[in-house]
């Protein structure tokens, strides 16, 4: 298993920083608890301050990404002002394994997208690159998607691709 950003993904965002956790033997029953409060109080308090998550400089930061490639970045929004946007409406997200509740309390906190891949899923490894427009999502709904020409995606040797519009949404594979 690998995961590396296309030559073009580096040229064009010079000013990328990307990091890979890997995590093992996880269960559903791990607690987490603890940590997700911490790092939810470290939402909430920036937050507070920033007045909205558009605020954030790590969310202008990806809405100006989200430009450079022809998204709108109000309609196309990076995982992490989805998260926080949930989260200040509603004041909590649900809860769905500890390893992806802690990802996404970690993306709260830091105003960062934060995927979680189950890597026995993965064929190969993982480029993020554009799309050729021939690999196959699948949404959480089971509907089957095609990326847009160019779109980037996470793109398995199999050719499916693990997330949509870069860190905008992530498949159900």
């Amino acid at each position: 298993m690998y995961i590396q950003h296309a030559p073009a993904i580096r040229r064009d965002f010079p000013g990328l920083a990307a990091g890979v956790l890997a995590a093992e033997g996880v269960t559903p029953g791990a607690d987490v608890e603890h940590r997700i409060d911490a790092y939810t109080a470290i939402a909430k308090a920036r937050l507070a301050e920033a007045g909205s998550e558009a605020e954030l400089a790590e969310i202008q930061a990806w809405r100006r990404a989200f430009a450079r490639l022809g998204l709108k970045p109000t309609r196309y929004r990076c995982a992490a002002e989805s998260l926080l946007r949930r989260f200040r409406r509603e004041g909590a997200l649900p809860r769905l394994h500890p390893v992806v509740d802690l990802c996404n309390a970690v993306s709260l906190a830091f105003a960062v997208p934060v995927a979680a891949i189950d890597t026995a899923r993965v064929d190969g490894g993982l480029v993020v690159r554009p799309a050729a427009g021939d690999e196959v999502y699948e949404a959480f709904s089971g509907e089957v998607e095609h990326p847009e020409p160019g779109e980037v995606t996470f793109a398995d040797e199999a050719g499916r691709a693990h997330a949509r519009r870069w860190t905008h949404r992530q498949s159900g594979w």
